[in-house]
């Protein structure tokens, strides 16, 4: 059944279109006009997880829509697929991507933290691509939001402080770049 509207997608469906959104964007990088149809289709699947995980104007975000979508990215791997990719996409995509990745870290079932468990369980290295991001200037504010809301977890921070990536961010804080500098410092100095 359609959260918003007939032709709304659910969860899963959303999921998917993200995925082979992404996988055709990298596939036509040379043919503006496929990698445009592409882009438009990754946007309109990052929005939809978005109107899924905070509402709309009109509606509150559904409990067990929220879930089914968490247990959909967790399955899929879309979470590490989102930021791997995170190069390809354009601008608004790369915030609504930020967005959905720091919702998702802020869920708290009872006293459990599922995207912390998930990724700790599944997927640490996430964390590893989220602080080299800093060398792509593209995609380094980004990287440094979604970060610095998974450091303030402390199984997270410990992966990114036991990691060799850590002393990266030395030279992340001096770069000529102000406000990745800049950026990378404030991740740098977090503490919740």
């Amino acid at each position: 059944m359609p959260l918003f509207g007939k032709s709304s997608k659910g969860p899963a469906e959303l999921v998917k279109a993200l995925k082979e959104g992404i996988n055709q964007v990298e596939l036509h990088e040379s043919e503006p006009k496929k990698k445009d149809k592409a882009l438009e289709e990754v946007s309109k699947a990052l929005s939809g997880m978005k109107v899924i995980l905070y509402g709309s104007h009109d509606q509150e975000p559904q409990a067990e829509y929220v879930t089914k979508l968490a247990v959909d990215i967790y399955e899929t791997h879309a979470l590490p697929f989102m930021v791997q990719n995170l190069h390809r996409i354009d601008f608004e995509a790369k915030k609504d991507v930020a967005q959905i990745y720091n919702n998702l870290l802020r869920r708290v079932i009872g006293t459990r933290h599922p995207t912390v468990e998930y990724i700790l369980s599944s997927k640490p290295e996430i964390l590893i691509l989220l602080v080299k991001g800093y060398e792509n200037h593209e995609i380094a504010l980004n990287c440094g939001l979604m970060l610095r809301e998974s450091i303030r977890h402390e199984p997270l921070a410990k992966i990114v402080l036991e990691s060799p990536e850590f002393y990266n961010f030395f030279k992340y804080v001096e770069m000529s770049t102000f406000d990745i500098a800049s950026d990378a410092f404030s991740t740098f100095k977090v503490r919740k």
